[in-house]
């Protein structure tokens, strides 16, 4: 019987479920050990030291690179190795932890109803605070309409990031491919700049960040265009239309597929003018010339949905495919 049960709940599709569950009940809670963070830790310990001795430029980041990966996957392997000497169940609860701490669909979903919620409220301060905390670019300058475009971007590219891609790596090479994927967009989101103290130190940890999300970005744009077919009020021909026909209006190989489809599917006009130290960073329009620039508190409850039911089917197409495929991934139990 403990055999029996040991075999299904060690099944890849049982972890994916188990996993994505976590994150859809609990979210992603933020405390002092959250993998991620001593990740990022790690990160500006090796940065500083490698400053320290003139390795600031390709060469630095390549080493930061290769030091930050050899790192965590050698102390995550040495812990997974110790815990199932004592017993697989606790194996098995760690690397569940690691897959669950390596998602971020409810968070995502929830940063964006407050600031939906704000918006409904009319406090245009409050939701230009909110919308600084998903974005990288200057809010001064955002009106209600650029807060709703800006969260609704968001949106779309961190369901790449947060859910497709680790879903994607999870089906091939189990946790140390989802692993690995968060350890590069870690070192993308912290270094990856391009201004003059990153753009060459973080140029090494950027492009390959850009290698991974390639194809997750291209299956974001099916399952976006796919799943918004299903939803009453969105458009899946306007999706797959402007995603395939507006993503290289970015300067992001990836970004533009998941935010020109959420563009095409909600009928509206995303990105436009965007920002940075001061300066217009970006002024291009991504969707239908002729629908309306920017979005309301409406439209972002409209994403959200369509977000929701594209993980959702994303993980459904997964965990079907491991069940009734038999493929057990790399370096998966």
């Amino acid at each position: 019987m403990n055999e029996e049960f040991a075999e299904i709940i060690t099944h890849p599709t049982a972890m994916l479920a188990v996993i994505f569950g976590l994150d859809l009940l609990f979210g992603d809670p933020v405390y002092n050990f959250h993998p991620v963070r001593l990740i990022g830790n790690l990160l500006s310990w090796y940065e500083t030291k490698l400053r320290k001795i003139g390795l600031d430029g390709k060469i630095g980041g390549i080493i930061l690179v290769l030091l930050l990966l050899f790192s965590v996957l050698v102390i995550c392997l040495n812990i997974f190795q110790f815990l199932e000497s004592l017993h697989w169940s606790l194996s098995w609860f760690w690397s569940v932890y690691l897959g669950w701490s390596f998602l971020a669909l409810r968070d995502l979903l929830v940063h964006a109803k407050h600031v939906a919620k704000t918006m409904e409220e009319k406090n245009l301060l409050e939701a230009k605070r909110k919308v600084g905390m998903l974005v990288g670019r200057e809010t001064s300058h955002m009106d209600f309409a650029a807060c709703g475009r800006a969260t609704i971007e968001s949106v779309s590219e961190n369901l790449n990031d947060g859910v497709i891609a680790p879903l994607f790596y999870f089906c091939f090479f189990g946790i140390p491919g989802m692993l690995v994927f968060k350890v590069l967009s870690t070192i993308d989101s912290m270094v990856g700049y391009r201004n003059k103290r990153y753009q060459n130190f973080g140029w090494c940890g950027a492009r390959l960040d850009d290698i991974l999300s390639w194809i997750p970005a291209r299956i974001s744009w099916l399952l976006l265009s796919g799943t918004a077919s299903l939803i009453p009020g969105l458009s899946g021909k306007n999706a797959f239309k402007f995603g395939w026909q507006d993503y290289a209006k970015l300067s992001s190989p990836n970004a533009g597929w998941s935010e020109a489809t959420a563009a095409g599917a909600l009928r509206i006009k995303l990105c436009g003018p965007i920002w940075r130290e001061g300066k217009l960073a970006h002024d291009n329009w991504l969707g239908d010339a002729n629908d309306r620039e920017g979005a309301t508190f409406h439209d972002i409850y409209r994403m959200n949905k369509l977000a929701l039911a594209s993980a959702l089917f994303g993980a459904g197409v997964s965990g079907s495919y491991l069940w009734f495929s038999g493929f057990v991934p790399f370096f998966s139990r």
